[in-house]
């Protein structure tokens, strides 16, 4: 058994911002599947919103979130995230985070799709591998963080309603650990994983809600999930996401017909919040039969472009398309899961010793869509609210944990079934739980999953584990809870949107799951 005083499980910026703020105290064992760096925070193209600028108040900011949120948002979250926006910037930067600045060498601020003010701050086109580059650097010089790379979380260790650590994975020599812990952190991100096309990386396999719900925490409003709707169009560009931040400088979309058709669908034309602007693409590419729109920039100045898109531009030419000068194809993509696991103010969720922080959480913020660039604030405000409970309250245990038991399984000869089932989670959930729903779809969907779910867990119990493998179970989880959280809620709003039930009911609810009622 390997003690620490605390346990992080995920190593984007939320996991690092807690293992940093922790650590002046407490001995931290910080775990990741890869490489400290690469989480989605990695990926982050836009940017972080706070109120930065003298014409910007907290109260509007407030306000667009609300509204982008679709009814369903904590407010009383949501003000406790964006009343720390600057708070969180000066943090950031402090620690040698380098944002864009303008020529009065102040905070470069850019606006976003549902945001009324300019109130992004950001480093040029590629925020997240600014942020989690210089969160990193600390990380990895601060000697009571201790960093145990491609290492993967199997299952939570609870007794009587408190998480006293957990079992890990060694990848490399696929040996399973016990890590007894006061206090765990949930921050493995997000479960976009889940559908066919997505612009996450291959990490985000749902496996904090795969963990929480099996410990027995409340999950909410997984049928939320929110799909960019800019993702370049190219066989080999997989995924590679074209910034909102594009549109909030003036770019335009078009259809096949290269006509603009924002206009049909809502007056706030590109600038619509991202469910509006994903349901216009999905109606438009369906109603010409094509595979793609397409986003156009080049009416704007080619070295202007060059200058706050110098990432997108370069990655455009790699596959063939110059930003400057054409048109871009584009296409929806999942991208960021604004459920998860239900936890409050200071980021607890309903086990004892246990918190998730991030993409994994469900902290009210998003309500049924997530305004741009609010995601890594959260990251931070969340993870600095974990962190300030834990010292109040952290609580060491003495209960010795069992080692791991691999007496009863064997090796496995059949990792074409895990493939399998990989990609035929991911095509059913693109294709029946999709930006466009309805009863039969999802009905379908549910016992085509069930199915699998009982493979996948006759799989586990037989063979020996590995990272994929528990990937694959966690997967297969979380289409399933989607798939049920789907099924609960009897109207559109927000993100998820029914053909049966295409209106809006008076009173916004949650949909939540209960490990403790509901049988999968």
């Amino acid at each position: 058994m390997i003690k620490t005083d605390i346990l992080i499980i995920g190593s984007g910026a939320a996991g690092m911002t807690a293992a940093i703020e922790l650590s002046n105290r407490f001995k931290i064992t910080l775990i990741t599947k890869n490489s400290l760096i690469d989480s989605s925070t990695w990926y982050a193209q836009g940017g972080i919103a706070a109120v930065i600028d003298s014409n910007d108040t907290i109260e509007e900011h407030l306000r667009d979130t609300l509204i982008a949120g679709d009814g369903l948002c904590n407010e009383e979250a949501v003000l406790a995230c964006v009343s720390h926006g600057k708070e969180a910037i000066k943090w950031l930067s402090d620690l040698g985070t380098n944002f864009t600045t303008n020529k009065s060498n102040g905070l470069h601020l850019t606006q976003e799709g549902g945001h009324s003010k300019r109130r992004v701050v950001h480093a040029e086109d590629a925020t997240g591998k600014e942020v989690s580059s210089s969160l990193a650097e600390i990380v990895k010089n601060n000697k009571n963080i201790k960093v145990l790379e491609n290492h993967i979380c199997v299952d939570l260790i609870t007794n009587k309603n408190r998480c006293i650590g957990a079992y890990v994975l060694d990848i490399e020599t696929n040996k399973v650990e016990a890590f007894s812990a006061g206090a765990s952190i949930l921050a493995t991100g997000g479960a976009s994983k889940v559908y066919l096309y997505t612009s996450n990386p291959d990490g985000s396999s749902g496996d904090g809600i795969g963990l929480a719900w099996r410990a027995g925490c409340v999950v909410e409003n997984l049928e939320f999930n929110q799909f960019h709707p800019t993702c370049l169009y190219h066989p080999e560009a997989k995924s590679f996401l074209i910034s909102e931040a594009l549109r909030g400088e003036g770019a335009f979309l078009i259809n096949d017909e290269k006509e603009r058709f924002m206009e049909k669908y809502d007056s706030r034309l590109e600038l619509a919040p991202r469910d509006v602007v994903a349901r216009s693409i999905d109606k438009e590419m369906k109603i010409s039969g094509a595979e793609n729109v397409f986003l156009d920039i080049s009416h704007r100045d080619t070295e202007e472009i060059k200058n706050e898109f110098p990432n997108i531009y370069e990655q455009c030419k790699k596959f063939g398309y110059d930003l400057t000068q054409e048109p871009i194809p584009v296409v929806p993509a999942a991208h960021y899961t604004c459920g998860g696991v239900k936890v409050d103010l200071n980021s607890q969720t309903n086990i004892k010793g246990l918190y998730a922080i991030g993409e994994v959480s469900s902290t009210g913020l998003h309500g049924a869509n997530r305004m741009a660039s609010n995601s890594l604030l959260e990251c931070v405000v969340f993870a600095k609210k974990a962190a300030e409970h834990i010292y109040t309250y952290f609580h060491e245990h003495n209960e010795s944990i069992k080692e791991w038991d691999i007496s009863k399984v064997t090796q496995t000869q059949e990792g074409v079934i895990i493939k399998h089932n990989w990609d035929e989670i991911r095509r059913l959930m693109w294709d029946y739980v999709g930006i466009v729903r309805s009863n039969n779809l999802l009905k379908r969907a549910d016992i085509a999953m069930k199915v699998i779910n009982e493979e996948v867990n006759y799989f586990y119990g037989k063979y020996l584990i590995s990272s994929d493998l528990i990937e694959l179970r966690n997967l297969a989880l979380v289409a399933n809870l989607t798939i049920k959280s789907a099924l609960k809620r009897k109207e559109s709003r927000g993100l998820h949107y029914s053909l049966d039930y295409p209106n809006v009911k008076k009173t916004a609810k949650s949909t939540i799951l209960d490990p403790s009622k509901v049988k999968l």
